[in-house]
């Protein structure tokens, strides 16, 4: 029934398993379900009438409880490609209840044709377009498509989300939003279809006023900007530090940050300098190549012109790590790219390195020029099955410059070596002397210290007896980071936790790929000249 006191049910659909990010067993340590909590959502629930009852469930923390269906007035849905198949669950279970149903977020702005059996679409910006559908809902509407013009949305007019309807002990960190958009070009890249070039920041005061929101519900811990390149505009961010750290002072300290930038913050030591001061501990940087013709041909270009490993250096220096992306199947490739992209990873002592095949996602430069070439084929059952919109165990969703069989020996060879235990926890005993960790101050209640210390249990107790092939490694990696910087010790540990998942994964994609190539024969498919139907999400709300 259509009242002014709707009951709306918003249902986060669960990620495919087999991903790079779906880190469970290091999850478990913090006795946490899942990495990250459903912003996207959150940001909408505080874009409805106050007078509606909202609730969430997250299918990748908890299940529908068997009234959730029943309440509802409303259903709402969405989420990027990973969550594609559980997107489209929820929606044929909510038509086969008879409930309405509205999808939103990046994967169904970029293909909204795959979700034509939901009732309403949102598609865009949700900021832009809400209170029309909240209108066209309170008029009677049953359907409808509701587009915002992307990359133009005034951010300073989005809410704070509704974090009060998060569990919070389900997920490792919360995430906050200070920017949209990245001025980089990079060819492969959906974010600057989704969200522009022009970088559009929120005010200092909305931001101060989401963090006192996260503050006052008793969260403490990890927040992650979830920025599509937090550095893309310079000027606001430098305005925006300062307050950031008069506000942790403030606060004594309940949380420190992550966040995802390109990698010419090496080049602004006072910039680093700022965001260690407010007590940002990592960065997630597109490395993607070490090889300059490739990212000159990809129009990555902030990447070359600079020594790669003396620019992650310098960002260790400042007091932050660095997790990054490479990808291989570019046209460039003349060669084997392995070496190369192995020599890059153990030069700049990256332990976490997102490795997978290039993947031609909708709404970029790649797949406009691809389709032009007829190189683009559609995915099948394998690719979903095997993990659909994950670059490390789906790609190459086109017709290769080079052969098939030699990229995919290479990503191989790549996998085995960088997380091969000895090279993995070498990395990580490097990162550990030069991690400059002298601003590093988070301050927990005593009830989160106690779970801190039954994590780092957990992770001894697994490093140790449970996972004993890596306890030389993990053992020496604790005490050469005591030795040389017992400072860095709870982020050494950190990336060591990671392996719980990250070890077990690469094996997984390793076998993945031995099948693969041997069920490949010695010639190229053919070009099938289709449109792309299976995108990747880029980030935010619906």
């Amino acid at each position: 029934m259509q009242t002014a006191h709707n009951r709306v049910l918003m249902i986060y659909p669960a990620f495919n398993a087999n991903s790079f990010w779906n880190y469970k067993a290091t999850c478990a340590l913090a006795g946490a379900r899942h990495p990250a909590a459903p912003l996207g959502l959150i940001t909408v629930a505080a874009l409805l009438p106050t007078t509606w009852e909202v609730r969430l469930v997250d299918l990748n923390t908890e299940e529908l409880g068997p009234g959730d269906l029943d309440w509802a007035d409303l259903v709402m849905t969405g989420g990027m490609l990973p969550q594609q198949d559980g997107a489209l669950a929820v929606i044929e279970m909510c038509r086969s209840r008879g409930k309405l149903v509205v999808v939103g977020g990046p994967d169904a702005t970029s293909t909204p044709d795959i979700y034509a059996a939901a009732d309403f679409q949102v598609l865009g910006e949700a900021e832009e377009i809400m209170a029309d559908f909240v209108a066209a809902w309170t008029g009677g509407a049953t359907s409808g498509v509701f587009r915002a013009e992307m990359g133009k949305t005034d951010v300073t007019r989005s809410p704070t989300p509704r974090f009060d309807l998060l569990t919070f002990k389900n997920y490792l960190h919360v995430g906050v939003q200070f920017s949209r958009g990245c001025p980089f070009n990079c060819e492969f890249c959906d974010i600057i279809e989704l969200y522009g070039r022009v970088p559009r920041t929120k005010t200092n005061a909305q931001v101060m006023a989401e963090l006192d929101a996260l503050h006052a519900l008793g969260y403490r811990g990890h927040v992650d900007f979830v920025d599509d390149n937090l550095i893309g505009n310079k000027k606001a961010l430098r305005q925006f530090l300062p307050a950031l750290t008069d506000w942790m002072k403030e606060k004594n300290s309940p949380f420190e940050f992550s966040t995802e930038a390109s990698i010419n913050l090496a080049d602004d030591p006072a910039l680093m300098q700022a965001m260690s001061e407010a007590n940002f501990f990592t960065i997630f940087v597109g490395i993607e190549s070490p090889d300059a013709d490739t990212l000159i041909s990809t129009q990555k270009k902030q990447n070359t012109r600079r020594s790669l490993a003396e620019s992650v250096h310098k960002i260790y220096q400042a007091g932050l790590f660095v997790n990054a992306g490479f990808i291989l199947g570019f046209d460039s490739e003349k060669g084997s790219v392995a070496r190369g992209m192995i020599d890059c990873i153990e030069d700049t002592a990256i332990p976490i390195c997102m490795v997978g095949l290039l993947y031609a996602l909708p709404n970029t430069q790649l797949t406009r020029r691809l389709d032009r070439e007829g190189r683009l084929t559609l995915p099948d059952d394998a690719d979903r099955s095997q993990g659909l919109g994950d670059q490390c165990t789906a790609g190459l969703n086109f017709v290769t410059s080079r052969p098939r069989r030699a990229i995919l020996s290479d990503y191989k060879t790549v996998l085995e070596a960088v997380y091969a235990p000895s090279a993995f926890f070498g990395r990580v005993r490097r990162v550990g002397r030069m991690l400059d960790c002298t601003h590093r101050r988070l301050e927990l209640p005593r009830s989160m210290e106690w779970q801190e210390l039954k994590s780092s249990w957990r992770l001894f107790w697994q490093m140790t007896v449970a996972k004993g092939g890596v306890r030389r490694e993990f053992w020496k990696t604790v005490l050469d980071c005591l030795v040389h910087n017992r400072q860095a010790l709870p982020y050494v540990l950190m990336m060591m936790a990671l392996y719980l998942h990250l070890g077990p994964f690469s094996r997984h994609v390793i076998a993945q790929l031995k099948r693969q190539i041997d069920n490949l024969g010695d010639v190229q498919p053919a070009a099938f000249p289709v449109r792309l139907d299976r995108p990747k999400a880029a980030a935010v709300a619906m």
